[in-house]
């Protein structure tokens, strides 16, 4: 494992390696992703390795440009131009009709295919130099805590990645929103760095998947994910001051207001504010931060409570839900 920094040269050298077919962790605004040339068959082999992740979950396919989806999926489907044209680059993803050169790989065998413009520049130069599509989910292990920094790859993925672009911290710090256009009416599969309420303002009628399923069909969707290492339970939004915690205790607020009552609480040995001001987007941008960090003081418990399910609020609960005990 080599890590690059952001130089035209250190960019060029990425591009190339992931032409050559090896994986390159690269920051995106939403979290780090690990890339890989969407053509090569055994680079998304390597992915799947390296992430250990189960063959049923398809990948997210990124292209330097907006028209350069066109390459991979059917943009013909209704909504896709107009939310292209709106919200890419940026943290959406489509989920589209695949064309029939993608792998099966890269889609899990299934008919679409997932694909996003991202927002972050450096990404979105490595992968026009590279001049392939990149196939890049979040840059960790499958289920465990997604990647905000370039030191949380090298914590979690270490020696499986051969190159790791250090671009800083990502901005959003939560994995993009799904969105799957294949279906109708149109479906969020996965909420995520996109408020729905603003897809539902091209899309009308969307609808917001119901995570009772257990059959798949785009990135996230998998009821436990994200998780830490440390059990970790989600309790209603203020809720946390009325735990009797067992053992070594951390607490995730959201807002002074709670974090205080917690305080006053006395019975946790760390409280956490996502965002003292109650703001949905530093909350978001903080989750895998302060999860990365709770996870590696070693405590017994961690205790989460629940943003109101409004803008970024539902993409926190999504991954907080994802990250708990069932």
């Amino acid at each position: 494992m080599e890590l690059l920094s952001t130089s035209a040269r250190d960019l060029e050298r990425a591009a190339e390696a992931i032409r050559d077919g090896l994986l390159v962790a690269i920051p995106t605004e939403t979290v780090y992703g690990l890339g890989a040339d969407a053509w090569n068959r055994v680079a998304l082999a390597r992915v799947f390795e390296a992430k250990r992740r189960p063959s049923f979950d398809p990948l997210i396919v990124h292209v330097s440009e907006p028209d350069g989806a066109s390459e991979v999926a059917d943009l013909s489907v209704p909504y896709a131009k107009t939310l292209s044209e709106r919200f890419w680059p940026g943290p959406l993803t489509m989920v589209l009709p695949k064309l029939d050169r993608v792998p099966d790989l890269a889609t899990s065998g299934l008919p679409t295919v997932a694909v996003r413009c991202p927002a972050n520049a450096v990404a979105r130069e490595i992968i026009r130099r590279s001049g392939v599509p990149v196939a890049a989910p979040s840059a960790n292990p499958f289920g465990y805590l997604s990647p905000t920094r370039a030191e949380h790859v090298v914590a979690q993925l270490g020696g499986r990645v051969d190159f790791i672009v250090d671009g800083g911290r990502c901005p959003v710090g939560v994995e993009s929103t799904v969105l799957d256009l294949s279906s109708e009416p149109p479906l969020v599969l996965r909420p995520g760095g996109l408020p729905v309420e603003l897809i539902a303002e091209v899309v009308p009628g969307v609808q917001v998947f119901d995570r009772a399923t257990t059959s798949p069909r785009a990135p996230g969707q998998l009821p436990s994910h994200y998780a830490p290492s440390r059990p970790l339970y989600l309790v209603p939004f203020g809720g946390v001051s009325g735990i009797e915690p067992r053992g070594r205790a951390a607490a995730i607020c959201f807002g002074a207001e709670s974090a205080r009552a917690a305080e006053r609480h006395g019975h946790w040995s760390r409280i956490v504010d996502l965002s003292p001001s109650r703001d949905a987007v530093e909350a978001a941008a903080a989750l895998f931060d302060a999860l990365h960090e709770l996870d590696a003081a070693g405590f017994d418990e961690l205790w989460a409570e629940r943003l109101p399910d409004l803008g970024l609020g539902l993409a926190v609960n999504d991954r907080l839900y994802k990250a708990s005990v069932k």
